[in-house]
């Protein structure tokens, strides 16, 4: 029996109504509630997508893997929406997640916890950002089909970073 380096702690797979996914800052009040509308009742999940950004020959670059501020931020994204459905009376557990494809993690988890409803929260983005990176809601409904409904909120756009003027 090969031997098998554990990488944290074992992914959730209970069954769940709806699974939440904040992309970026924490979820929002409207995320929140829509989460709680749409399970009626059921269990929700929380999904944080650490993103990583590429391999070389095959193995994982560590200078391109999330940094530990990062994991953290997203501990606190799922903990701060786990908190807040807790609040509102729900049934609810949560995951950080690396991945290097976000619809393929997502549509994994999906089908894992055998979900009806995929909340994806993410900040709005321009077209070349989208045409560069790929629509990853596209993607999400072309791989988990009509048998999931995606619901996709719009946040506020990310800060843009200014440049300083030239002297």
């Amino acid at each position: 029996m090969p031997l098998r380096r554990s990488r944290g702690d074992p992914a959730p797979d209970s069954p769940r109504a709806v699974l939440l996914v904040p992309l970026g800052a924490k979820a929002s009040r409207t995320a929140i509630r829509q989460a709680r509308d749409l399970a009626d009742g059921g269990p929700i999940a929380v999904l944080a997508l650490l993103k990583i950004y590429g391999y070389s020959l095959g193995m994982p670059n560590p200078g391109l893997l999330p940094t530990a501020k990062e994991r953290e931020v997203q501990r606190a994204v799922v903990a701060d929406a786990i908190a807040g459905l807790e609040r509102l009376g729900c049934d609810v557990d949560g995951q950080v997640a690396m991945t290097r494809h976000p619809a393929r993690m997502i549509t994994a988890v999906a089908r894992n916890r055998g979900v009806h409803h995929v909340i994806v929260e993410q900040p709005k983005v321009s077209q070349v950002r989208r045409f560069m990176e790929g629509d990853m809601i596209a993607s999400l409904h072309r791989r988990l089909g009509s048998s999931v409904e995606i619901v996709v909120l719009d946040t506020a756009p990310a800060p843009k970073m200014r440049a300083k003027p030239a002297r």
